[in-house]
């Protein structure tokens, strides 16, 4: 088992200079907007203007490419993006609440983003947003109408497919399909040495919605959602995962600011090489409906969780989703319990993985609540608390299904289960609240082919997981 706030790195040994290389590029205004348009199309075309306000297509240069000064646009504008571009860049989009900036497809048509032939240098994100609010983007009707292509090519593990960089907040991806490159949906702020803003608590990133998203192939997370980073050594621009202990004396350490309220939901992520949905750093976090599937396909041990809480995280509440048939845990915890935060795992179906199933790891003797899931043929055991990092106080289980645990190999002994180690400690449900145990799914009396929905006579009774 590794700890959360160690198994990042890898992550950021190229993300600045994949983001950096293609926000430097020169920005267009609208008179330069002639200068990327093919010459038998007018700079941009208004069309009748919505309530909010006017709607503008935009298409790419010879190149394939759009970069853009959202200064120019106001609240309530409708951007429309036409054709096929291999690379588009907003910087300083400025919306406002309940009039955001929309930036979709142009109706009737499908546009795609992102350049599966990229092998490295510049240009390494489809469509990235800095220092943009109040935005949201993706399909005007489906998830089919815009499409995000990114790398097939050898080092596709650098390139990144959706990002919201610089404190770009206030922001809604809705209706998109995402396909391979190297990492789905990246989204936080790195510190900056000399803007106290970057860094936290001096300020926050507020407001993140992400839903009916189809995320598929890509090499790395699906979702990479807050920082994942304790601290940011300024001095040498760099994550640190360690202790304040460690820190190299005269060099000067800051936290990352975090995300507060960020909504995951109704989303599909499939056939990724690491984690399904990673999220860190972040206050009031909810992830819900979301189905996750064969995540982890590097097969590596410090990245494979199908929904991760990451460390940083307080007031969370992961509930009805679908986790199945992965490489490494369903539903890997890292939270804190600081200042009386609340975390619940509710109502969740979680089956058919090569680890453990829930893995508990928080810190500041943070409580989950873990109630109503179905936890089925785990190749580990079903629930495991490990309280080394300070996740101590006794976690609240009841109405559990636990069913069939340590399918890989190994003796079905009551801590099979529920497994505590290093001072973790648990109160499990009694009567009409206990768990229910069963060492195998025939003993548990469920549908398989029906999400595990008990049968008629099932030794369930009112636990486990349940349709809506």
């Amino acid at each position: 088992m590794r700890h959360y706030i160690t198994a990042r790195l890898s992550m950021f040994t190229f993300v600045s200079v994949a983001l950096a290389l293609v926000i430097t590029t020169e920005s267009c205004n609208k008179d330069q907007l002639s200068q990327v348009l093919p010459e038998n199309n007018p700079t941009e075309t208004a069309a009748k203007p919505p309530v909010g306000g006017k709607q503008y297509t935009l298409v790419p240069d010879k190149d394939g490419r759009l970069v853009v000064d959202g200064s120019i646009y106001k609240a309530g504008e409708i951007l429309n993006l036409k054709g096929t571009f291999s690379a588009i860049v907003f910087n300083n989009l400025k919306g406002a609440s309940g009039s955001p900036i929309i930036v979709k497809n142009a109706s009737g048509t499908v546009v795609k983003i992102g350049n599966p032939s990229w092998s490295g240098g510049s240009w390494a994100t489809a469509i990235s947003f800095v220092n943009c609010h109040y935005v949201k983007a993706g399909g005007e009707k489906s998830k089919s109408e815009f499409v995000v292509q990114g790398s097939t090519q050898t080092g596709r593990e650098a390139y990144f497919d959706f990002t919201l960089s610089q404190h770009t907040d206030n922001f809604e991806i809705a209706n998109v399909t995402i396909q391979n490159g190297g990492t789905g949906i990246w989204a936080k702020t790195d510190p900056v040495k000399g803007d106290v803003s970057t860094q936290y608590p001096n300020s926050y990133m507020e407001n993140l919605l992400i839903h009916d998203v189809a995320i598929s192939g890509t090499n790395n997370e699906a979702f990479y959602i807050g920082h994942t980073a304790l601290y940011w050594n300024l001095t040498a621009n760099a994550p640190y995962y360690g202790a304040p202990s460690g820190f190299t004396s005269g060099q000067e350490y800051v936290q990352p600011i975090k995300w507060r309220n960020v909504k995951i939901y109704n989303n599909s992520v499939s056939n990724g090489g690491a984690d399904g949905i990673q999220t860190a750093a972040i206050d009031k976090l909810e992830i819900y409906g979301n189905t996750v599937t064969n995540w982890g396909g590097q097969h590596n041990s410090g990245h494979n969780g199908g929904i991760l809480i990451g460390g940083r995280t307080t007031n969370t509440n992961v509930h009805d989703n679908y986790v199945h048939d992965g490489w490494g845990e369903l539903i890997q915890f890292y939270g804190s319990g600081e200042n009386g935060a609340t975390h619940i795992i509710h109502n969740n179906l979680l089956r058919d993985n090569q680890g453990d199933g829930v893995s508990l790891r928080g810190t500041d003797k943070a409580v989950v609540q873990i109630t109503n899931n179905t936890i089925a043929r785990t190749g580990g055991v079903s629930l495991r608390i490990n309280g080394y990092f300070g996740q101590t106080a006794a976690q609240i289980v009841k109405d559990n299904a636990f069913i069939q645990p340590r399918v890989n190999g190994g003796t079905i002994v009551p801590n099979a289960y529920i497994y505590t180690e290093n001072g973790a400690s648990v109160t499990e449900g009694t009567g009409a609240d206990a768990n229910s145990k069963f060492a195998t799914v025939a003993d548990a009396g469920v549908d398989t082919n029906n999400f595990y929905q008990p049968k008629s006579g099932s030794a369930l009774l009112t636990t486990g997981y349940r349709t809506n």
